[in-house]
């Protein structure tokens, strides 16, 4: 009886350990509404293709028209973006965007210059996804196109929801309304219990978020606190009914 030989199994190069998530960046993805309703799959493979960035407080992290390359997930801490004005005076605050949000994420699409600036507001951790990765995950993922597009026409609804917001609502309304996005609730689903947010701005930047004065937006503060409906603890704003806010903002 001859031996018997086992074939061994082909060998075509190095072998390639597939990247083992980090959980945490997971679960900082997971709860970024632009990619919430990824499957669990997908979710693995992008999060493999993240690196985490963190800055300092009052740090620049692009500046309008720096290029374009990437899309940011914040994992912790506060992003403003700005617009800076032609004569000096102090930058626009388009939006202010805590965990789970993201920003960048034009640059995605079509790798054009960005349009505004983006500066951390206090100690932020971000996840950072760069167009290259992202570009071989979307030829390969269909689901992820899907998501991301899903998202983006979601994102598409919201600003435009703060542009009429700006057009049709007074002062006090608007002040309301930006207040409710804090909670992320629509007025369908606004809740009733209190909500606690941090509160991460000044006045001053509060007034260029929804186009009014630093003074007017004081006095509006301590009216909102003169009638119950919300209150400063330390460095966190107190909502006791958020259902009543959004009252005030209907008026």
């Amino acid at each position: 009886m001859g031996q018997r030989v086992l074939a061994r199994p082909a060998y075509d190069g190095p072998m390639v350990r597939t990247p083992t998530p980090d959980p945490l960046a997971r679960d900082a993805l997971a709860a970024c509404r632009l990619f919430a309703a990824l499957d669990e799959r997908t979710l693995d493979l992008l999060t493999a293709a993240l690196r985490s960035r963190r800055y300092r407080r009052d740090e620049v992290i692009f500046h309008a028209d720096d290029p374009g390359d990437s899309l940011f997930v914040v994992a912790s801490g506060s992003v403003k973006i700005t617009l800076s004005a032609d004569d000096g005076t102090e930058p626009a605050i388009l939006t202010t965007i805590g965990p789970g949000g993201f920003f960048g994420e034009l640059a995605l699409l079509d790798g054009a210059p960005r349009s505004a600036n983006a500066i951390a507001m206090d100690s932020v951790e971000t996840l950072v996804l760069r167009r290259e990765p992202f570009d071989r995950l979307v030829d390969s993922e269909p689901d992820l196109r899907r998501v991301l597009l899903s998202a983006l026409a979601a994102e598409i609804r919201r600003l435009t929801a703060q542009v009429e917001d700006l057009h049709f609502l007074d002062l006090p309304g608007r002040l309301a309304r930006h207040l409710l996005r804090q909670v992320d609730s629509d007025d369908e689903r606004v809740p009733s219990a209190e909500v606690r947010l941090p509160w991460p701005y000044t006045q001053g930047e509060l007034a260029g978020m929804i186009g009014g004065s630093r003074q007017s937006v004081n006095r509006l503060l301590a009216d909102f606190v003169a009638q119950g409906l919300l209150r400063f603890e330390g460095d966190d704003l107190v909502i006791p009914n958020p259902r009543r806010l959004a009252a005030a903002a209907r008026r």
